[in-house]
């Protein structure tokens, strides 16, 4: 929960509904619904940030209670596995390492922010409280939820705020209240309760293997139809008075007198306290700073994604990757907490699998030396 408790700003809802919120066990035991019952607790929907993150915790606490929490410095291939070296100078030995270090290192910025100072130019990751903006002038990049929500953040916390994004058009995340009632006979067959993707696609994104079935530039359109930057409709009244511009982009920027001034690609120009980019993610896995570089080298990998078995196993024997990385292998269910049931079952099946077959494998050596 450290990226949701530390790298989120506060006072965030989460854009995924209810069913598509719950993280995965085995027996769908510790829903958010059983966490409401276990803490006599009535959550309100969408559901907030900071009680996302109690929820979570949790989670942790009562399927794993003896977490480790130590920090993670170096991950090195040796003959026999894998070493991790820890921050208190302790190592573990390995066969198997399985990486969840979810999407921190990944923010995408734009090139043409990069000569100026971070303090005047950050990425909407970087922020936690957004009260230091009050009475600031602040420009909001992008067109997505994190920035649309971003944007209605910092203008209810008392900064002038103005959202310019590439798109021609803020796209709205409407839920039809026929097609989601919940008496709806066709609700289910219309969308998968994972909710990643518009009717239809929404079934065949919730199964990754079906998915993987498809051609890869078939998988590649499915994948960006399914996540396409909008903002949930909720949002609609909180960004009524935020002034928004469509179809531009920033073509060059530059730092004088504390400011910011930048140009647009119609030749306006602005000014402003603060340029905040809300412009998601690119996954790049060699950005793990707990990699050895000449393991990160290793992996084959497709524009920084690793390429994963059906076990999410990478190009190096027992070096798994979960999560956002697996959005190129297992599509963009993978980027979403709904994808946990899918991955945990195939995960623990694989593992199951090999430790299984290696077992077998060492009776068969046992039998033999019994019989010799």
């Amino acid at each position: 929960m450290e990226f949701w408790q530390n790298r989120m700003p506060s006072g965030m809802l989460l854009r995924s509904p209810w069913d598509a919120s719950h993280i995965a066990d085995p027996h769908r035991a510790f829903t958010l619904d059983d966490y409401e019952k276990a803490r006599c607790i009535r959550l309100s929907r969408p559901v907030p940030l900071a009680d996302f993150v109690q929820y979570g915790q949790w989670f942790q606490r009562q399927l794993v209670p003896d977490l480790d929490t130590r920090r993670i410095e170096r991950l090195e291939r040796t003959s026999a596995g894998f070493r991790l070296r820890i921050a208190d100078g302790d190592s573990i030995m390995a066969q198997r390492v399985v990486i969840a270090a979810g999407i921190g290192p990944f923010a995408r910025r734009l090139p043409v922010l990069d000569k100026v100072p971070r303090s005047l130019a950050s990425h909407s990751s970087e922020h936690s409280d957004f009260n230091r903006f009050a009475g600031r002038r602040v420009v909001v990049i992008g067109g997505g939820q994190s920035a649309i929500e971003s944007a209605a953040l910092l203008h209810e916390c008392g900064a002038d705020v103005e959202l310019i994004m590439r798109s021609p058009a803020v796209r709205w995340l409407w839920r039809s209240a026929l097609f989601h009632h919940q008496l709806n006979p066709l609700r289910r067959l219309l969308y998968h309760r994972t909710d990643v993707g518009p009717a239809i696609l929404s079934q065949i994104v919730s199964k990754p293997h079906l998915l993987r079935c498809f051609p890869l530039a078939m998988q590649q359109r499915i994948a960006v139809r399914s996540i396409r930057p909008a903002g949930a409709a909720w949002l609609v009244p909180r960004v009524e008075r935020i002034p928004i511009t469509t179809g531009r982009c920033i073509v060059a920027a530059f730092a004088k007198d504390n400011q910011v001034r930048f140009t647009l690609d119609d030749g306006s120009t602005r000014e402003a306290d603060h340029v905040l980019s809300g412009t998601g993610f690119s996954v790049d896995v060699s950005r793990y700073g707990f990699l050895a570089p000449e393991l990160a080298a290793s992996i084959s990998q497709v524009q920084g994604y690793p390429q994963l078995t059906n076990g999410f196993e990478s190009s190096i024997r027992g070096l798994h990757f979960i999560g956002a990385p697996a959005a190129w292998s297992f599509g963009p269910l993978m980027r979403f907490v709904s994808g946990t049931e899918f991955t945990g079952r195939a995960l623990s099946t694989s593992l199951a699998g090999t430790i299984a077959g290696q077992l077998s494998k060492e009776q068969g050596q046992w039998a033999s030396l019994a019989n010799s």
